[in-house]
């Protein structure tokens, strides 16, 4: 294969151009690497290297004007915005950078196709009037100063550009035009040199003044890279400009035409995959290289072209290991290193003036992967220490000196993370300089190797040293969310950039990279509507009809700039390979590009389609199955001895294997801050309230005086218990204020029904108040004693009935409470968990000889309070009416039954632990 960039150099050498006296300007500086490596081969001797441009170097030499950022850019625009307008009618420099960009992107618009500047602004404020109804007698203040501010337009402009000018910089439309402007004078005093424009393709209006003034002056030559299949097709978007070119220049009508050729018509092999979302695409990209490696042994010649940049990491992370000498073109955008994550929640953190800052923020940043190293001594981190601290006490707000006391000795470190900023850009900047410097001396204490979170910090030092000089510089900053969404735009056009062998091996690049330069094998990804061609997007104020008015583009040639870089990717290659997503989403509706329609419709080529469709084989989840093993069978003697809990029996029957984890290997729920009150700590408050009422009255008689006293005593007894439980959380405000009223107003429900139970003459003795039992069970099988325990919340004689009571906080249901075989209660946990429970308690205390038979057990449900005492009853059948809700020794005795085998079968060592699914 021929490259572009060597056929030219063989024609210049040909024609006998001495390659030292050129100069080349092409479209991006990466083809000046592969130009200066084909001189060599070309002339075969030692010369003098030629001066390679960019084309944006050379207007800018031409225009005598030095590009600057947009960033800077618009503090520029700020300070001439601020100086032509009155101080009411400002805007704040956040909501005016919304705006300006957009403004500043079509002053670019309007210089680089040269537009009369005074004619198009006009024509907008006009057209804005219109809008706005013009004729209207009585405008609103609103209207009055829109229009006004459109009316200002070009007033802005002329100063703007005035300002930059005078300060010898530019954006890239003033380049563009004061090179216009400088074209003459060029000419004249530069007779003796000759420039070559290679490889371009759609030029704006400045662009083709300057180009067509110095082919008419003999004082450049242009080669132009287009093929005669879409050349000659009036209907094909890739030679739109060219044709044009072609067809306008009245330099082509005495010169040739340089260049015409016929390769995209050469056989090629072309292959269209389609593959599901990013990752599908960058692994099935990492099997095509695979077999490329496996058939030719190497990559040379051989290019990546994301569609979409993002790709960037989950294609280096898919290259085969094989991949031996590797070039990136394009950087890794600064965003998505870790380290953004660490500012970005710093920014949001310290946004507002806020003394005390919630707990998830603070935990974010303190396990970050930067910031905990900090924290370490003797190779253990004390974030461990910290993060429990807050659990435990229950801390959903902290401030400064609060983590300072749990932090000793890194209080330094609390301060440069946690000390307010003040809501001011300087203190933040100062702030997150010293933090930089903190890490960079952890990194440098460590011995393994480091150099890439090195290179991450380094370019963030850079970031925040930029930042610090446009504060310096501009007045504009004057708060720390203002920095921070000038920190999001620095940060957003920010790039890691990649050391690598830029002549050999594997080549990765993005489209616009990829101008110019020619390879064997192309591998383009993302070839989806939306994102090759981009689509209908159109940032800007202009109207389209305004557009096309005065030739300014719009998408549609935008999206011939796609279809041109597309189709030069393929003329010369032999081997093609095209991704499309085909998963829709929000932003890319899994269409496959129009792109890849016009290659199938062209018949030129035949395309082999690949669909790669992902393995959904869903393999039956493999449910846990643990043995009993020795030790396992070791713990468990233990647990029989200190006896077998109703909580933990039900918990086997729901799933043995949590039994196993939190029974046998001990294994606690994950204790967490609660920011609104979680269901327990509601239960444990109501039943611990309920105990200091009535714990006092074991083995007396209720009476309506004793109740209401207790109802004096709710509030504070139920705001201590909160305390108790719920440590420095708030429990003022929200929804925690919401479950605080809950629990009173569910105490005081209780106790208006212990009230009404009374005065309907029924009598209530309290016999035990959270009552403990601990009774041996009579297993003959097992050698060891197997015990039951359990606290019964309440034991009282109803009119002479014992009834033993279970507190439930949430709802249940009479015929939850309800069995029909007595073998369901240790196997169905929805239904009978709640009668198990019960029973068992029964069983204990009458085990325990503290109750005599019969009895009543049921359970008093807060939330279906209305319904009373619960009763536990034996029915025979669904549709039986007939419920016997005494207890006697018969239903102990088949409850015995059901609870021996229970036992037994989680005692037996042949009978492991095996996992059920839960519905």
């Amino acid at each position: 294969m021929t490259t572009f960039i060597h056929e030219v150099l063989q024609t210049l050498k040909a024609n006998k151009e001495i390659i030292a006296n050129l100069t080349f300007v092409l479209p991006s500086k990466r083809a000046g690497v592969f130009l200066k490596n084909n001189i060599p081969h070309v002339y075969q001797q030692t010369v003098f290297s030629p001066e390679i441009l960019s084309i944006e170097e050379f207007t800018s030499n031409l225009s005598q004007l030095k590009p600057i950022s947009n960033v800077e850019l618009l503090f520029e625009f700020y300070t001439v915005y601020k100086e032509l307008t009155k101080p009411s009618e400002q805007d704040s420099f956040e909501s005016f950078s919304k705006w300006a960009q957009v403004i500043i992107q079509d002053f670019n618009e309007i210089d680089r196709y040269l537009i009369p500047q005074e004619d198009i602004l006009n024509y907008l404020s006009a057209i804005q009037d219109i809008n706005h109804w013009s004729q209207q007698e009585n405008k609103s203040d609103f209207i009055i100063k829109y229009l006004a501010f459109w009316n200002k337009l070009l007033v802005y402009y002329n100063h703007f550009t005035e300002t930059l000018i005078h300060k010898g910089i530019g954006y890239q439309g003033l380049i563009y035009r004061e090179a216009v402007n400088n074209i003459e004078s060029y000419i004249q005093t530069n007779t003796d040199k000759k420039l070559v424009f290679l490889g371009f393709n759609a030029l704006n209006k400045a662009e083709e003044t300057i180009i067509q003034e110095l082919l008419q002056n003999e004082l450049a030559e242009i080669y132009w890279d287009i093929e005669t299949s879409y050349l000659n097709n009036p209907l094909h978007d890739a030679g739109l400009f060219v044709k044009q070119y072609k067809q306008n220049w009245s330099y082509f009508k005495a010169n040739p035409f340089n260049w015409v050729s016929n390769n995209y018509t050469q056989e090629k092999e072309i292959s269209v995959y389609g593959v599901p979302k990013n990752v599908g695409q960058a692994k099935q990209i990492g099997s095509i290289l695979n077999t490329q490696i496996s058939n030719r042994g190497n990559l040379d010649k051989t290019a990546i072209v994301l569609g979409d940049e993002w790709l960037l990491l989950p294609v280096l992370n898919s290259l085969p290991s094989t991949v031996n000498a590797l070039n990136i073109t394009m950087g890794l955008p600064l965003s998505s290193v870790p380290l953004a994550t660490l500012f970005e929640r710093l920014f949001y953190l310290h946004k507002d003036s806020n003394s005390n800052y919630y707990y998830k923020d603070i935990i974010a940043i303190l396990s970050h992967q930067n910031i905990s190293p900090l924290f370490e001594i003797n190779h253990k981190t004390k974030i461990t220490e910290i993060v429990n601290t807050i659990q435990q006490n229950n801390l959903v707000y902290l401030n400064t000196a609060q983590l300072k006391e749990l932090s000793e000795p890194f209080t330094e470190i609390i301060e440069v993370l946690f000390g307010t900023w003040d809501n001011e850009a300087n203190k933040a900047l100062k702030q997150t300089k010293k933090l930089i410097f903190l890490i960079k001396n952890n990194l440098d204490n460590k011995k393994y190797d480091n150099l890439l979170h090195l290179e991450y910090l380094y370019r963030f030092n850079e970031l925040f040293n930029e930042l610090s000089r446009l504060h310096a510089t501009y007045p504009h900053l004057k708060n720390v969310q203002t920095l921070f969404e000038v920190y999001k735009n620095l940060l957003s056009s920010e790039t890691l950039d990649f050391k690598g062998e830029p002549l050999q091996g594997l080549q990765v690049m993005g489209m616009l990279e990829s101008r110019v330069l020619d390879f064997e094998t192309v591998i383009i990804s993302s070839v989806n509507e939306g994102v090759l061609p981009s689509g209908k997007s159109n940032n800007s104020f202009i109207p389209f009809d305004v557009k096309l008015q005065y030739n300014l583009p719009t998408y549609k040639e935008k999206d011939a700039v796609y279809s041109y870089h597309f189709y030069r990717l393929i003329q010369r290659a032999k081997q093609v390979h095209i991704l499309y997503n085909t998963e829709a989403d929000v932003l890319n509706g899994g269409e496959k590009s129009r792109l890849i329609t016009q290659l199938e419709l062209e018949g030129i080529h035949t395309i082999t389609h690949k669909l790669v469709l992902p393995d959904v084989s869903l393999s039956k989840p493999t449910l846990h199955h643990i043995y009993k093993t020795p030790n396992v069978l070791e713990r468990l003697k233990d647990i029989a001895n200190k006896g077998f809990s109703p909580s933990s029996l039900t918990n086997y029957i729901r799933n043995p294997i949590d039994f196993y984890n939190q029974k046998v290997l001990k294994i606690g729920e994950y204790d967490e801050v609660e920011e609104t009150i979680a269901a327990n700590t509601l239960g444990n408050v109501i039943h611990n309230t309920l105990e200091d009422f009535y714990k006092p009255l074991e083995g007396k008689q209720l009476t309506v005086d004793h109740v209401k006293h207790m109802k004096t005593l709710v509030d504070t007894t139920v705001t201590n218990h909160f305390k108790a439980f719920y440590k420095q959380g708030d429990i003022t405000k929200g929804k925690n204020l919401i479950v605080y009223e809950i629990a009173k107003r569910y105490i005081n429900n209780f106790l208006n029904l212990e009230i009404e139970e009374l005065h309907n003459g029924n009598k209530i003795n309290i016999v035990a108040i959270e009552s403990e039992n601990k009774v041996l069970i009579d297993l003959k099988e097992l050698d060891f004693p197997v015990y039951l325990t359990g606290k019964v919340d309440r034991v009282d004689q109803y009119n002479g009935i014992t009834r033993i009571i279970d507190y439930k906080t949430g709802k249940v249901l009479q015929n939850q409470v309800e069995v029909i075989d007595w073998e369901d209660l240790t196997t169905d946990y929805a239904k009978y968990s709640k009668s198990f429970q019960v029973l068992c308690y029964a069983y204990a205390m009458f085990k325990d000889r503290k109750v005599n038979l019969p009895l009543e057990a049921g359970v008093i449900s807060f939330k279906n309070l209305s319904s009373g005492f619960l009763k536990f009853a034996k029915k025979e059948s669904t549709y039986d009416r007939n419920k016997n809700t005494l207890i006697y020794n018969d239903t102990l005795q088949f409850f015995e039954t059901e609870l021996k085998k229970l036992i037994l079968e989680i005692c037996n060592p042949e009978m492991d632990f095996v996992e059920k699914e839960i519905e």
